[in-house]
């Protein structure tokens, strides 16, 4: 970017499970629009953010120190580029995190995480009472949604529920210390407090909450969240806000509604229209793509979120991933695996890589085993050779990446081109490799992921609609391309036989 194109600077803030994370995009016209990174910070969140001495299946946290890591990080971005001259903000955050908040916007209790699981029992009340929502949408409500949280609270803790003004997510509480209004969320966090993105009576054509929430379960609508398009202007930075002492922010910046961690890092792939897929692949796989009609799965495995161009956002996430390289190799020298591993592959090994009991996606066996079990002859014999076996690994978490896709493509989802890659094994060149070799598909990476990424993304978008008619618009001007990857087509034959044993390996055991 030069100094005669100064451009438009977006911020993306990304509030985590252990910090915050900022990413600053500029975006000007210079023979078409063009983008660039300005800054980048990261900041933990304070000592005492995290509630210890809970009981097990217990997970909350202070907002306060959200708060403080959002300051603090901001700090860290002043240093890099002048924060006066962001023009849109956007805030993500993880799904499901329930936040009960007073008149003044301030938290009457910790928030309850997205992984707090004590829930359980409210979590199968509230699956009764709204199972035409979940069966219409294609989902089943579980102790991760927020909705099942707030039941809990209304039953163990129902003089706290009575002094609520503000049923928030984490993402609304931190755009409300901006903005002032606490009062509004986007239709991906609101997904999980039960709101209904595809109602079927004509008179509710563009959402709701439904009435089950109020009417079956006796739980205080009127306190629910305004639920707009993620992208949509809710506000602008308060002069409060933007104090030195505080943000250190431009007051009258504008605020704009973000999407879910998940979400908002799949806008950062730039997996954004119809037949674009993203893998995720860190201590666990997930998938996430665009379809043009709503994917309902009557078994569960995936659920779909509402795309802001009007599309759906389908997503699925196994239990595979990265964590079986760290659990079956302790203490190795996985770069020098890495750097056998092209050599040794196609392996003569079939490995479903389960580190522990249970899968939930591309099959949903809660009884489901890892398993190794050998190809003819060939290298069968060295599987206890740690370079063999690492390979073999890395072939088998590509074996359910394969196996995933084509689930999806049975559900009636569209699975176009090249799949955008992200996450920490995103940065192995080897594995990515195999993972095309196994696929036959070309694999890309962006240059920059993340959700922080995405909501900045998300703030262009919604701020610049002179310059984007959409989000997809959007993230193809801001999303660049670091690299591709391109399938070895000697390989195709001799991974296409290998994939056909592993899915007879699982039809032996039940899986599919």
């Amino acid at each position: 970017m030069t100094e005669s194109a100064p451009g438009d600077v977006y911020l993306g803030l990304d509030i985590g499970t252990q910090g915050v994370r900022a990413v600053v995009c500029a975006v000007w016209d210079d023979d078409g629009p063009r983008s660039a990174i300005l800054a980048r910070a990261a900041q933990p969140f304070p000592a005492g953010t995290v509630v210890t001495d809970l009981p097990p299946g217990h997970a909350e946290q202070h907002p306060a120190g959200w708060w403080a890591a959002v300051v603090a990080c901001l700090r860290q971005v002043a240093t890099q580029t002048p924060l006066d001259a962001i023009r849109a903000l956007s805030v993500t955050s993880t799904s499901g995190t329930l936040c009960l908040l007073d008149d003044a916007g301030d938290p009457l209790v910790p928030a309850l995480m997205y992984n707090d699981g004590r829930s359980g029992q409210e979590a199968l009340e509230v699956q009764a009472a709204g199972s035409e929502l979940a069966a219409r949408l294609g989902y089943r409500f579980n102790a991760s949604f927020a909705l099942a949280k707030l039941l809990w609270l209304a039953r163990h803790r129902p003089d706290v529920l009575a002094r609520v003004r503000y049923i928030a997510h984490a993402a609304d509480t931190i755009t409300g210390r901006l903005s002032g209004r606490y009062d509004v969320t986007d239709y991906s966090n609101a997904l999980k407090t039960g709101y209904d993105l595809a109602p079927v009576s004509g008179d509710r054509p563009a959402g709701c909450w439904p009435d089950f929430i109020g009417a079956a379960l006796g739980l205080p609508v009127d306190r629910l969240p305004q639920v707009v398009a993620p992208g949509t202007v809710i506000g602008e930075v308060t002069p409060a806000a933007a104090a030195a002492e505080m943000t250190g922010l431009r007051a009258g910046t504008l605020v704009v509604a973000g999407m879910t961690d998940g979400c908002a890092a799949q806008i950062a792939s730039g997996a954004v229209s119809p037949g674009d897929w993203n893998s995720t692949l860190g201590t666990t796989l997930v998938l996430k793509g665009v379809t043009a009609q709503l994917i309902r799965d009557p078994q569960g495995r995936i659920y779909s979120h509402r795309h802001p161009d009007g599309y759906w956002l389908p997503g699925g996430a196994s239990n595979v991933g990265g964590e079986i390289l760290a659990t079956r190799f302790p203490g190795a020298d996985l770069v020098s695996l890495d750097a056998q591993a092209t050599q040794l592959s196609p392996t003569d090994l079939i490995v479903y890589p389960l580190a522990r009991r249970g899968e939930r996606f591309p099959f949903v066996r809660a009884d489901a085993e890892g398993f190794l079990v050998p190809f003819g002859l060939g290298r069968a014999t060295s599987a206890g050779d740690p370079a063999v076996l690492y390979a073999a690994y890395l072939e088998g978490v590509a074996y359910v990446e394969r196996l995933a896709y084509e689930t999806l493509a049975g559900l009636g989802a569209t699975v176009a081109g090249a799949i955008r890659v992200a996450g920490g094994a995103a940065a192995s060149d080897v594995w990515l490799q195999i993972r095309a070799d196994v696929l036959g598909r070309k694999l890309v990476r962006p240059a920059e992921t993340g959700a922080a990424m995405g909501a900045a993304i998300l703030a262009a978008a919604g701020a610049s609609r002179a310059r984007f008619d959409s989000l997809a618009a959007a993230a193809r001007t801001m999303v660049r391309i670091e690299r591709v990857v391109t399938p070895r087509s000697s390989l195709a034959a001799s991974y296409d036989e290998r994939y056909r044993r592993f899915c007879a390996a699982c039809a032996e055991r039940g899986y599919i």
